[in-house]
């Protein structure tokens, strides 16, 4: 049961948010937000409570600036983007496309779910976050991409966030995420394979980012924008490494141009979900038209709630985010937050296809005058 409203909240919410950053520890209070202006005070246990009642939201305990009450947002949020009415780079993109292999995505995920948790606080999810950053490591330097690298970006909990960096012509940013952690909402210390949410995510934007680095000019920096890929850590407590991350750029004024998540792309062979609510409309209408030219599987529109993904990070920042699921959500995986999220309920070509949507997005967009 979800605890009500704390008498006086306001005043415990404003203290709540001055809070500096912090490991949970018993008795701490933290102030979620489920929706424009709906904060409320919780502990630790209600939090994952909300959290198995299916409900999403925003941990801002740490980030006053990501509630949407917050007067102050990015001073370098990119004020209407002009995307591209249609795609320009099609020869190219079919090209890398070509290069995916299901065969890799197959082999990756299998190590990643086979770690018995990524729990955000566990020293599984450690290890996980560590293998993860050496193979994206790995991969850049296979490709000899100029400038390219690979850091940790770290929390006061014991997992890592990952960010890639490919650099371009200007420091514009152009973002895809995936979220490395798992959780077993039955026992938060169990099993989590998390094959699905969001192993399937995070080798997705694996995958692709080693075939955009196969081409020379995104190798060479040579796109007309940066490019960006985070691995995010403590999604499912409540957005809190793509929190950490998109606050950080939003206080330094780095300039997003774009963001695209991806949060389960697995399950089943149904059109893929685009998102349509905390979502950036004109980005949004860019990506639906990035599905048709370069995936089979087509889409649906479809919304997941407040909190629901990293994306919800971005746009609290103020930047453009976007956000395409696996299915309708009312079609998707019935087996997440359980040990029963396992690779044999994951359909690697729709993976592939997601693959797909994620090379089209990355390279029309690195290469856009926007």
């Amino acid at each position: 049961m979800v605890r009500p409203m704390l008498v006086a909240a306001l005043a415990a919410t404003t203290t709540a948010l001055s809070i500096g950053r912090r490991e949970a520890s018993q008795g701490d209070l933290f102030v979620i937000e489920l929706g424009p202006g709906e904060t409320q005070v919780v502990t630790e246990e209600e939090k994952w409570a909300l959290k198995n009642e299916g409900k999403t939201f925003i941990d801002i305990t740490n980030h006053p600036n990501l509630a949407s009450s917050a007067s102050v947002k990015s001073a370098a949020k990119a004020a209407a983007v002009a995307y591209p009415s249609s795609m320009t780079q099609a020869d190219t993109v079919n090209d890398l496309i070509s290069k995916l292999s299901k065969d890799n995505l197959e082999k990756e995920l299998t190590t990643f779910s086979e770690f018995y948790n990524r729990y955000y606080q566990s020293t599984y999810g450690k290890q996980a976050s560590d293998w993860l950053l050496s193979e994206v490591q790995s991969i850049i330097e296979a490709s000899g991409a100029t400038g390219a690298s690979a850091e940790p970006f770290t929390h006061s909990w014991t997992q890592n966030s990952i960010i890639a960096t490919i650099p371009g012509k200007s420091e514009s940013k152009i973002i895809v995420g995936a979220h490395l952690d798992s959780i077993n909402g039955r026992n938060r210390s169990g099993r989590a394979p998390g094959a699905d949410d969001d192993g399937s995510g995070s080798i997705t934007i694996l995958e692709a980012m080693r075939v955009l680095l196969t081409d020379p000019e995104i190798a060479a920096g040579e796109g007309a924008n940066t490019l960006e890929f985070h691995w995010y850590s403590g999604e499912e407590a409540g957005l809190l490494g793509s929190a950490d991350i998109f606050d950080s750029y939003a206080s330094s004024n780095a300039v997003v141009k774009a963001m695209l998540q991806q949060d389960m792309t697995g399950y089943g062979d149904n059109p893929m979900g685009v998102i349509t609510d905390r979502v950036d409309s004109d980005l949004t209408a860019f990506i639906r038209k990035v599905i048709d030219a370069y995936t089979t599987v087509g889409y649906v529109d479809t919304q997941c709630g407040y909190g629901c993904s990293d994306h919800s990070s971005a746009t609290a920042a103020g930047y453009p985010s976007s956000f395409v699921i696996e299915a309708d959500m009312d079609l998707t995986s019935p087996y997440i937050h359980t040990d029963g999220d396992t690779l044999d309920h994951v359909n690697y070509d729709h993976v592939l296809e997601h693959s797909k949507l994620v090379v089209g997005y990355a390279y029309e967009l690195t290469f856009a005058d926007l």
